[in-house]
């Protein structure tokens, strides 16, 4: 809408602020160019608003992490939000009765798909899709930083694992750590549930 109102267009990544800017050098004589300008105008207040709306949830979550005294956020991977979805979609950790169940409820344990002497694992369809995610973001992130993760990933491509296999993999031994920190967590006296 904008970069139809100037002449020479506006870039692709504006700010609401710099929009607000670029809208306010805009003086149409049109009817319908004025109308086209009060729309953008709206529109900017519209994304101003729902600036506040992100920021205050981003808030929001980042007080509710804090308040359930959970150590998720020490991993390397886990921010804020990784760690209300995980939080969040576990629920109590005792309810798993080991590490594989938590990882079966993840749907990151492996499912062998085996063919005459070809053993190979697939990727579990069942499980929570939301914690599974939070653990493939967590995956993705180790791997791109200088983490033991990488080193566990890189360790299984040698082995001649492809990247999703690999990458599988490694999911799976997220999911223990994770596991591993939701137990010490609900040990602790910071980790009981309010």
């Amino acid at each position: 809408m904008l970069a139809q109102l100037l002449p020479a267009g506006a870039a692709a990544n504006l700010t609401a602020d710099s929009a607000a800017a670029l809208l306010r050098t805009v003086r149409p004589r049109e009817l319908l160019a004025r109308t086209q300008r009060q729309i953008a105008v709206d529109l900017v207040a519209e994304i101003r608003r729902l600036d506040r709306r992100i920021s205050a949830a981003g808030d929001a979550i980042t007080a509710a992490v804090a308040a359930a005294g959970s150590t998720l956020t020490r991993l390397y991977g886990v921010g804020d939000i990784v760690a209300a979805i995980v939080l969040a979609r576990t629920g109590s950790v005792s309810r798993f009765a080991s590490s594989a169940h938590f990882a079966s409820f993840a749907g990151v344990a492996p499912i062998e798909v085996s063919s005459g002497d070809v053993v190979r694992h697939r990727l579990s369809r069942a499980g929570d899709r939301q914690l599974n995610r939070a653990l493939h973001v967590i995956a993705i992130t180790q791997i791109r930083g200088d983490t033991a993760g990488r080193a566990y990933y890189q360790r299984k491509r040698q082995a001649g694992k492809s990247h999703r296999e690999a990458l599988r993999c490694l999911k799976r031994r997220l999911a223990d750590v994770v596991y591993r920190t939701l137990l010490h967590d609900a040990n602790t006296s910071f980790g009981t549930p309010s």
